[in-house]
């Protein structure tokens, strides 16, 4: 599972892991949009051209149905995006229907949510 905001090491949501090992650091590919949704959570979206940071988990698929999903906000769903080296991976990215919300702020040139949080 790829993790690129608060199931981080460090965020909000880790604990929801129940304790999930972290394989590596990885980045995407370079083709998603990476939001800001309010400063509350980062999203991403496939159609764009940017390379988002983030972890990933060796993640019990038990954890991910009964922690790590209900846990996550509503303008997210469960998808697959490609890594960096080519591999599928599961992660949330931003539902179809909130792609025109006012909330979005588009930082995908920074494509970190840790370094845009920081920059803030």
């Amino acid at each position: 599972m790829f993790l690129n905001g608060g199931g981080m090491r460090g965020g909000p949501l880790h604990e929801q892991l129940q304790g999930a090992p972290v394989c590596c650091v990885a980045r995407s590919a370079p083709k998603y949009h990476y939001f800001s949704v309010g400063d509350r959570f980062p999203a991403m979206r496939e159609g764009g051209s940017a390379s988002v940071v983030g972890e990933v988990y060796d993640l019990p698929l038990t954890v991910l149905r009964d922690h790590l999903v209900p846990a996550e906000p509503p303008e997210l769903e469960l998808g697959v995006i490609e890594l960096e080296d080519g591999a599928a991976c599961l992660a949330t990215v931003l539902r179809s229907s909130f792609v025109d919300s006012p909330e979005l702020t588009d930082i995908s040139a920074v494509g970190d949510w840790r370094a845009y949080l920081a920059s803030r």
